[in-house]
């Protein structure tokens, strides 16, 4: 239903896995969430660096790490840090989060809409970030800067054909990951969106 660094569920590639049960319960908290998008946003950073921006407490972000290490989404930095610091950075490769196969599984569809709703939230944020304070990036990033939304009538093979056409696009995006260090990059986000409106009616067949 909802992915992070993903082309979409069904969709996996190589370096990409299907959260279980355990995984998505250590992610469901909102502050692990911003966790890796921070670590996503700046790179490696320390349990103290991270506390500063999330505006925790070096204590609350480094147990938050050790669980989200626990369970395969940030590893130390090999060659990094002191045994009284430690350099964390997100585990390559994006995961998919899906509802549970079982509709009656009430805990899990509860736990897979937390999860789902706090990485929207994240990203509504950034969105916002920008909006309200346009003038912290440089003219050239808001000319190549876009926020779209298309409306459309589609059945599900039409939606699985407009998917598939984002899953060549994403074959794009892979040539530009690991550009932390490249000159003149910063981090973006790239969002794709096609979802069915709840509030609207399916045609008769």
């Amino acid at each position: 239903m909802s992915t992070d660094d993903t082309a979409g569920p069904g969709r996996e590639k190589p370096s990409e896995r299907i959260l279980g049960p355990a995984q998505l319960k250590a992610l469901a908290h909102p502050l692990r969430i911003e966790i890796l998008e921070q670590l996503t946003a700046h790179g490696a950073l320390t349990a103290s660096g991270l506390a500063e921006l999330v505006g925790e407490s070096s204590g609350s972000t480094s147990y938050h790490l050790r669980q989200l290490a626990r369970h395969g989404f940030v590893r130390d930095v090999p060659g990094r840090g002191t045994a009284r610091e430690r350099w964390w950075e997100r585990n390559p490769g994006g995961f998919v989060v899906s509802l549970p196969d079982d509709p009656d599984d009430v805990a899990s569809v509860a736990t897979t809409q937390t999860v789902n709703r706090e990485f929207e939230r994240a990203r509504a944020r950034r969105i916002l970030a920008l909006i309200e304070n346009p003038t912290s990036v440089g003219r050239e990033w808001l000319d190549v800067t876009r926020f779209q939304t298309t409306n459309l009538w589609l059945t599900t093979d039409q939606a699985a054909e407009v998917t598939t056409a984002w899953d060549r696009f994403s074959e794009v995006l892979d040539r530009y990951s690991n550009q932390q260090d490249h000159p003149g990059a910063r981090p973006v986000q790239v969002h794709f969106n096609l979802f069915p409106l709840v509030e609207g009616k399916e045609n008769p067949s």
